[in-house]
C-alpha cells in the first residue's frame, strides 16, 4: 500500500493533481483545499490505495486528520470514495464534526450528490465515531446562521469560506442576518 507521497505538482486538475516523484507522475485525488496549492510546488500527501477489479485510485490528504476521516467515511455503506472526498472538499472536517456532534444533517446535504437520507444516515453512523474525536467546540448552526450560509454562497463563495467566516463571527455578534452577512463580509476584506 502507498501511504504518502512527496514530489512536485506537476499539474492540477478539478479533482486531483499529478504529483512527480523521481520522474513517474502520479494521479492523485485530493480535496478542494489541497489544490490551491501552486504548479511546481512540493507537496506531502497521506494517500490511500483503493483497489476496485477495474481499477487502483489514489487518494491524497495534506492531513492525518482528513485521511482518517476519509477512511472513516467510505466503511458507511452507500458512501464510496468519491463522495466522501466531495464531503472533505465541500465541509470542513471542523464542520463536519459539529454537523454529527449536533445532529444537524442538512449541514450534509449541501455536498453535491447528498440528499436527505444519505445525510441522516452518515450522522448516524458517525455519531459513535466522532463525538469522542471533538477537539473544536460546536459551532451553533441555527437558522439565521444557515441564512448567512445561503446568501454567502449566493454571493460566490465556497461552502467552506462561507462556514468559516461564520466561524469568525464573535460570539456576541447580532442575530440579525444583515449585521451577521456584513460581518461575515468583512472577514473576506
Amino acid at each position: 500500500m502507498i501511504a504518502s507521497i512527496q514530489g512536485k505538482i506537476a499539474q492540477t486538475a478539478s479533482d486531483h493533481m499529478i504529483v512527480t516523484v523521481a520522474g513517474i507522475g502520479y494521479k492523485v485525488f485530493v480535496p478542494h483545499s489541497a489544490l490551491e496549492r501552486q504548479e511546481h510546488s512540493e507537496i506531502f500527501l497521506h494517500t490511500v490505495l483503493i483497489v476496485r477489479e477495474d481499477s487502483l485510485t489514489l487518494f491524497g490528504f495534506p492531513t492525518i486528520g482528513e485521511l482518517e476521516i476519509f477512511e472513516t467515511l467510505i466503511k458507511i455503506n452507500g458512501v464510496g470514495p468519491r463522495l466522501a472526498l466531495a464531503i472533505l472538499s465541500t465541509i470542513s472536517t471542523d464542520n463536519l464534526r459539529n454537523a454529527v456532534y449536533s445532529e444537524r444533517p442538512e449541514i450534509l446535504t449541501r455536498v453535491p450528490g447528498i440528499g436527505k437520507k444519505t445525510a441522516q444516515k452518515i450522522v448516524f453512523e458517525l455519531k459513535d465515531k466522532m463525538v469522542a474525536g471533538m477537539d473544536v467546540a460546536p459551532v451553533d448552526f441555527d437558522d439565521v446562521n444557515t441564512e448567512v450560509m445561503d446568501a454567502l454562497t449566493a454571493l460566490g463563495y465556497s461552502i467552506v469560506e462561507a462556514q468559516t467566516a461564520i466561524q469568525s463571527l464573535p460570539k456576541d455578534a447580532p442575530k440579525t442576518i444583515e449585521d451577521r452577512i456584513r460581518l461575515a463580509l468583512q472577514y473576506f476584506s
